[in-house]
């Protein structure tokens, strides 16, 4: 059974940085494809970045813009999510994701392992 444990979530001032992490548990993230999901208030839960097991690393350009950075972290177990700039509208639940394809899956649909979320509210 694997577990995923978000933190790193609060409130901070718009421009400002927080840095989630992701640590896992019943399995390895070397071995797993990671992602971040992100659902606003009345909103679907949209794609924000992922790792995969084979290194490679795509960003949602469009919310995204430069201003976030997935990393992992093989001997902690542990992925992070660095958001530098935060805006209002970056203001979601914040999901991490695991999932067995060696492909940087965008849909949520392709990953089999979900955390409970963490809140991030960016205020203005």
């Amino acid at each position: 059974q694997v577990q995923l444990v978000e933190s790193g979530g609060g409130l901070v001032q718009a421009g400002g940085s927080l840095r989630l992490s992701c640590a896992a548990s019943g399995s390895t993230i070397s071995s797993s494809t990671m992602g971040w999901f992100r659902q606003a208030p009345g909103k679907e839960r949209e794609f924000v970045a992922v790792f995969t097991w084979r290194g490679t690393i795509i960003y949602d350009k469009e919310s995204v813009r430069d201003r976030f950075t997935i990393s992992r972290d093989n001997a902690k177990n542990t992925v992070y999510l660095q958001m530098n700039s935060l805006q209002p509208d970056d203001t979601a639940v914040y999901y991490c994701a695991a999932s067995s394809s060696q492909y940087p899956e965008r849909l949520p649909t392709e990953y089999d392992y979900w955390g409970q979320g963490t809140q991030v509210t960016v205020s203005s």
